[in-house]
């Protein structure tokens, strides 16, 4: 339990400062001795490609230290441990050593191993720890400290034992921002136990509204990428809902000194496509189907020349014909090697222009058959031979004439190798071919595909006619975050033929070295024209010491982008770890697309099942997981509910039960002193009543308010809340840090706020198949105050909240 301030507080707060000071002071020393190395590699001139790739790599690694050190400004040191046998430990965001050769940290970074004890220690079992100190800065001033007694002279709390209750209760009564923070001065037992787990496998965390599910999985991120220093190079992917709860969360692994993580949902994951289109849960939850995956192979497939009859071209007034057999062998031969469609296309193409050429060969041979038939009437063909014997051994000598099947022999192959190279350039073979076989982009296939319905039919037996009409679509629109990964299921399929690109980049290759070669000869004249003015000096130049090709080589960029810029730009990046949360959420065709991000299977995933507002979503972690993983995950469930209050949390209890009896509610730790309330308002007076209530508020001054209403309704309310206060935020990417938002439940999903006027429960039930679901994440995203308008009658499940006088 804490210890209360004593009149000797502030001489233990200066004492703190004094040593906080000095920390501060040896991190400037580190940061100014780490700018003068950055600066020093990055005058230095590679002169090879390995040599500038060594120099990006510490350019990135000396970025990624300063960026650490400046994120650990505000709040650098904020614990202390005194331990039984006399040692005392202080921790902090980052650890700071002293001079070299000093053993002992004069700072320990909260991931160690030896600061374990400050998230884990209890009155209980308080692992040789005497007393924990929390110690509150502003900037780089101390302002509080909070003393726990370790060592049984304090007493024990009753149920749920809290590490740092004072400065827990303090952090928690602090009014939101609009964004999240790091608690990493406050992290509980539970929530430590679950971030250092094991970094290999598929770790599930399940935890309710208010658990801290999402802030273990943030620091989790930082804490793998400081036990696991390869990571670094591969960088963690956190994976959330929507652009909203991204925004919301973006501050904290920054503040933690992490830049190798890529904060992105799945309609975020294929470079080059912006999937903002909305469409309706119905169409999402088809698309999200693993049959869906069979579906776009089917599309694929269909474009492998696929015939139902013999298919003939024209080539030089010939009409040659190509049979379904012929084609299928070839595509077969294609597709042998395992090839995507994209890189099987030329060996495909190649196949039927060899098959071309070899028939136009025949074609040209039996012309010329039927011309030497047709003047054997009318020449002598004896003597011709015989002349054309005697003209042969006059070039070759007294040799005997080669076997005139020798010689048509050779006349065909030469006359093959003539069209193979006329062939393709055939415009009607030209277009056979890319009619058979054509070069495809992810979005071309699926705009084809949703565009006709005879081929989707084809594509998709499985759907029913209902469902397939729903995927149906004109070309030329925007991209959903359903489509995602149907278009990377769609790229893995095509493959990407590169030639072209690497032909450009060696033509650029060229181009650079040619005109290096020109810079160095430049250089050789003048110092020629120098020398000849000069009797004694011996002049030097680059020219000395560089070829052409290695000074175009120094001449190329540095790629100085984080790893997570990288990574964002490249679809084919494996991340060394992922985090999903709300992981309830991801459909089956997500999760392939995830697979593919991380080849190592090394997962954390968070979420609750309660709060699922998929259509078809699945109801347990095993029905969600077991069809990509199998049985190689493990649960963990968080249990103790840090951050929303008791009052809140009992409003809720029976939208929980009618969803997942068998789920418990987490034990709230405090208790907010305000009971949630109801009041039954008039349909047409609801959006005035809901932005009166907005504003009162608001103008209250206690912290974050969101109002919470049903899609159909949203820009309604909203309209009315903005013309009550005119700053309030609302649409598709609303500013969380504005003191009033209106969102809809989805778009809340993961948010907290001080202040929540739900509007229309009966609304949010019916907007969506999972209608409790969302109402259950609409009710629980206050910590403090919680008020519910219902027009007409409200739903039975909250029929037991106290009646607003």
């Amino acid at each position: 339990m804490p210890v209360q301030s004593q009149p000797s507080e502030q001489s233990e707060i200066e004492r703190e400062q004094a040593y906080v000071a000095m920390l501060h002071s040896q991190v400037d020393i580190h940061r100014e001795r780490l700018a003068r190395e950055l600066a020093g590699v990055l005058r230095e001139q590679a002169q090879t490609a390995q040599a500038q790739a060594e120099r990006g790599a510490a350019v990135g690694r000396l970025n990624r230290r300063l960026a650490a050190f400046d994120a650990a400004e505000n709040g650098l040191c904020f614990g202390r441990l005194d331990t039984t046998d006399g040692s005392r430990r202080y921790l902090g965001r980052i650890g700071v050593r002293g001079a070299e050769g000093e053993e002992e940290p004069l700072l320990i970074d909260w991931r160690a191993p030896a600061a374990r004890a400050f998230y884990t220690a209890t009155t209980a079992a308080p692992q040789g720890v005497r007393l924990r100190r929390h110690l509150h800065t502003r900037e780089r001033r101390v302002v509080r400290v909070d003393d726990e007694l370790l060592d049984g002279t304090a007493p024990a709390p009753a149920d749920v034992e809290l590490c740092g209750e004072a400065a827990l209760l303090a952090a928690l009564r602090a009014e939101r921002t609009g964004r999240m923070r790091d608690v990493v001065a406050t992290l509980q037992s539970e929530q430590d136990r679950i971030i250092r787990s094991p970094h290999a496998g598929v770790l599930v965390v399940q935890g309710g509204p208010g658990t801290g599910k999402t802030v273990v999985a943030l620091h989790r991120a930082a804490y793998l990428l400081y036990s696991h220093p390869r990571l670094d190079e591969r960088g963690v992917l956190v994976v959330g809902p929507n652009p909203v709860f991204l925004s919301y969360i973006s501050q904290v692994l920054p503040g933690l000194g992490e830049s190798s993580v890529l904060l992105a949902t799945v309609g975020e994951l294929f470079p080059g496509v912006t999937a903002r289109e909305r469409e309706d849960a119905a169409v999402a939850e088809v698309k999200g189907r693993l049959a869906m995956a069979e579906v776009v192979a089917a599309a694929v497939r269909a474009r492998q020349a696929q015939v139902g009859g013999p298919v003939e071209v024209v080539v030089e007034g010939e009409r040659l014909t190509l049979e379904p057999e012929l084609l299928t062998g070839a595509a077969e031969r294609a597709l042998a090697d395992g090839l995507p469609h994209n890189l099987a296309r030329p060996r495909f193409h190649r196949i039927v222009v060899e098959e071309l050429a070899r028939r136009m060969a025949g074609v040209v041979a039996g012309l010329e058959e039927q011309i030497e038939a047709d003047l054997a009437g009318h020449l002598d063909t004896a003597a011709l031979e015989r002349d054309v014997a005697r003209d042969l051994a006059g070039i070759f000598g007294d040799a005997p004439p080669s076997d005139p099947r020798e010689h048509e022999h050779a006349e065909f192959e030469a006359a093959e190798r003539a069209w193979l190279k006329a062939l393709p350039y055939d415009p009607q073979v030209r277009a056979l071919l890319e009619w058979l076989w054509p070069a495809l982009t992810p979005q071309r296939l699926l705009e084809e595909l949703f565009a006709d319905p005879r081929g989707l039919a084809e594509a998709a037996p499985r759907l029913t006619a209902d469902e397939r009409e729903l995927l149906l679509r004109e070309p030329g629109g925007g991209w959903s975050p359903a489509d995602v990964p149907l278009l990377d299921e769609a790229a893995e399929l095509l493959g990407e033929d590169r030639r072209a690109e690497q032909a450009r980049r060696a033509r650029e290759h060229a181009r650079r070295i040619e005109y290096a070669q020109g810079v160095l000869d430049i250089a050789r004249g003048s110092r020629a024209a120098e020398e000849e003015n000069l009797d004694e000096a011996e002049l030097l130049s680059a020219a000395d010491f560089l070829g052409a090709e290695q000074f175009a080589d120094r001449q190329e960029g540095d790629d100085l982008r984080t790893v997570a810029e990288r990574a964002a730009a490249d679809r084919t990046w494996a991340f060394g770890h992922v985090i999903v949360d709300e992981a309830q959420e991801v459909s089956p065709m997500a999760w392939r697309l995830l697979l593919r991000r991380c080849p190592t299977r090394s997962f954390t995933v968070v979420g609750d099942m309660a709060q699922s507002g998929q259509v078809a979503g699945a109801l347990s972690w095993s029905q969600a997981l077991e069809p990509f993983f199998g049985e190689r995950w493990r649960l963990e469930r968080l249990t103790v509910n840090y951050r929303t209050s008791a009052e809140v949390m009992s409003a809720s209890e029976r939208v929980l039960t009618a969803i997942h009896p068998e789920l418990e509610v987490a034990r709230a730790v405090r208790a907010g002193g305000v009971r949630p309330w109801r009041a039954r308002v008039e349909e047409d007076g609801l959006p005035g009543a809901v932005a009166a209530l907005a504003a009162r508020e608001a103008a209250a001054g206690t912290g974050s308010v969101a109002v919470i209403a049903p899609g159909r309704d949203l820009a309604r309310l909203a309209e009315a809340v903005r013309a009550a206060v005119p700053d309030a935020s609302w649409g598709a990417e609303p500013d969380l840090e504005r003191r009033v938002v209106v969102l809809t439940a989805r778009q809340a999903k993961g948010l907290e706020f001080d202040s929540v006027v739900l509007a229309d429960p009966q609304g949010v039930l019916d907007g969506s198949p999972h209608g409790l679901n969302d109402l259950y994440v609409a009710l629980t995203r206050a910590t403090e105050r919680l008020a519910v308008l219902h027009p007409g009658e409200v739903p039975a499940v909250l029929e037991h909240l106290s009646v607003h006088p």
